[in-house]
């Protein structure tokens, strides 16, 4: 895998988006030394959610899978506002997932997993990770899933 995690995910058809603006106050991704830390990120495209409801009910497990994988690909596109790059990114720690699910559903691992597969495919081996996923009765904006990253930087930044 000599390629770029942005070369491979161009190769599956997937690009960075711009940055989500919050939609309340904090800041998208934060650097600790090592580590980078994003907020959780919703299914945003073009600053509009792409779907609303919750996963079991309006929204099918595939249908939550993708927005997982768009939740990810928005945590990425934060993780690069702030490391510069996503070359920059030794691995991916954990990746907590929360699906707003109704009451009987209880395959919020599936769901996750678009997330998880999105990062396997940009880094490879280093986008294997500890992982929690977690049936919630709602999220921000009535999304049906959010994502958020804990991943390690090669260098740590500001020191």
């Amino acid at each position: 895998m000599n390629s770029t995690p942005e070369e491979r995910l161009a190769a599956a058809g997937l690009k960075l988006p711009p940055v989500a603006p919050p939609v309340a106050v904090y800041v998208p991704a934060v650097v600790s030394g090592h580590y980078v830390y994003t907020s959780g990120q919703l299914p945003m495209v073009d600053g509009a959610l792409l779907r609303t409801g919750k996963v079991g009910g309006e929204v099918t497990p595939e249908q939550g899978a993708e927005l997982a994988r768009q939740c990810a690909l928005n945590a990425l596109a934060a993780v690069a506002s702030v490391a510069g790059d996503l070359s920059a990114v030794k691995r991916v720690v954990k990746v907590v997932g929360f699906v707003a699910s109704t009451p009987d559903f209880t395959g919020q691992p599936g769901v996750v997993n678009g997330a998880s597969e999105l990062l396997g495919t940009a880094f490879g081996d280093a986008g294997i990770h500890a992982r929690s996923a977690v049936g919630v009765a709602v999220l921000p904006l009535d999304a049906p899933v959010e994502v958020e990253l804990t991943v390690e930087l090669h260098t740590p930044m500001g020191v």
